[in-house]
């Protein structure tokens, strides 16, 4: 079994910052990759940003350049750094686990946190 618990999230005006962080627990797993998710309402769910076990990443174009994600191996953690923020980001915002667990690779799925950006 394996967990993924988020942390963060909140209210923060446009061109501010958020950090988020993502921790996946539970034993008998290697992850593949993580990666942060977003859905907007009325919108479908987004990759916003993915980084695997050995450190290679994608980023959306609409966050490049704004967004960092990095991970801490060690601790199973992967962090969205999310700086000049806008109206538009808002949304919110899952963590994804790519997991080898049981003898197969799963998709794994925080619950997810909400990220408003307005005055």
């Amino acid at each position: 079994q394996v967990q993924l618990v988020e942390s963060g999230g909140g209210l923060v005006q446009p061109g501010g910052s958020l950090s988020l962080s993502c921790a996946a627990s539970g034993s008998g797993f290697n992850i593949y990759a993580m990666g942060w998710y977003r859905q907007a309402p009325g919108k479908q769910r987004e990759l916003v940003a993915r980084i695997t076990s050995v450190g290679s990443t994608n980023v959306a174009d609409s966050v490049k350049g704004r967004f960092t994600i990095s991970r801490d191996n060690a601790k199973n953690t992967v962090y969205l750094q999310m700086n000049s923020l806008k109206p538009e980001d808002t949304a919110v915002y899952y963590c994804n686990g790519n997991v080898f667990v049981d003898g197969r690779t799963r998709g794994y799925w925080g619950q997810g946190t909400q990220v408003t950006v307005s005055w």
